[in-house]
């Protein structure tokens, strides 16, 4: 039996930095946290900026980033590593969450709350003053890098008592919560991004707002600065804007056809 090499670092460093707005003070409160080696939680809607933000940190603190997108059938192997066969020998390969610990890597869990609850509980030991890793098929304790950061986002408002994160998992990080930005931001974000003109950027902020209002009737989740970005660029790419805000927001928030005439309603007032 053979170990398999880590992954170098370098693979997993963000080359340019990722085009991101401040909104508060999260920027010197992730650094804060990487220095004092705590793990982060990040909170907030979907396409609010959590992805974007943690890339831009990667490379303001110069670290690898290694991330992982959560679902139901992620397994604790899938996280740490397996056994595989390779040239008639059987080799371990070390999972994305070990690659993390031992190159000193920041590893984001996307959606933790979509993973299976027996496979976040990997992650315990790496998030107390421990900071070590447990690969029991190998009999392995791999003390973290100086340099690893454990950062986890879950949506809070999008979610059920069957995906709810545990109290024994919330409390090992600290907690930086997300929004979508002010509008005036946000236009410059979409502006930017989406490649359109400002006002074109506003009246879609705008559009954005006035959808976000609708949730009480319904509506499971507002419309997201990246859903806004989406449509810009089918406009930018020609697409009648009406047809554009239809396909990149109204259709993809809902399937249900009295929430989705309301939003073309809103669609055909801005545009």
């Amino acid at each position: 039996m053979k170990a398999a090499m880590p992954s170098p670092a370098s693979q997993h460093l963000i080359d340019r930095p990722p085009y991101y707005l401040r909104t508060k003070d999260e920027v010197q409160q992730f650094e804060a946290a990487y220095r004092a080696h705590l793990p982060v939680m990040l909170k907030g809607p979907t396409g609010c900026g959590k992805t974007r933000f943690v890339a831009f940190m990667a490379h303001r603190l110069g670290r690898p980033l290694i991330t992982v997108s959560c679902h139901e059938d992620l397994f604790a192997s899938d996280l740490l590593g397996r056994f595989l066969l390779k040239d008639d020998e059987t080799v371990w390969v070390d999972g994305p969450l070990t690659t993390a610990v031992r190159t000193g890597a920041i590893c984001y869990l996307d959606e933790i709350v979509e993973a299976r609850k027996d496979t976040t509980v990997v992650i315990h030991p790496l998030t107390d003053d421990r900071r070590q890793l447990s690969i029991d098929k190998k009999g392995e304790i791999i003390p973290a890098h100086p340099d690893f950061m454990m950062v986890i986002s879950f949506n809070p408002g999008y979610q059920s008592i069957l995906k709810d994160l545990k109290q024994s998992t919330r409390q090992r990080f600290i907690s930086l919560d997300f929004n979508y930005p002010d509008e005036t931001r946000e236009t410059e974000i979409v502006a930017h991004e989406g490649g359109v003109e400002p006002a074109v950027a506003a009246r879609l902020v705008a559009l954005a707002t006035r959808i976000r209002r609708i949730r009480e009737q319904g509506l499971t989740e507002g419309a997201s600065t990246r859903l806004l970005i989406y449509a810009a660029l089918l406009m930018r790419g020609g697409i009648d804007p009406i047809q554009a805000c239809r396909s990149a927001i109204c259709q993809p928030l809902t399937d249900d056809e009295r929430l989705q005439e309301t939003m073309e309603e809103l669609i055909r007032d801005f545009f």
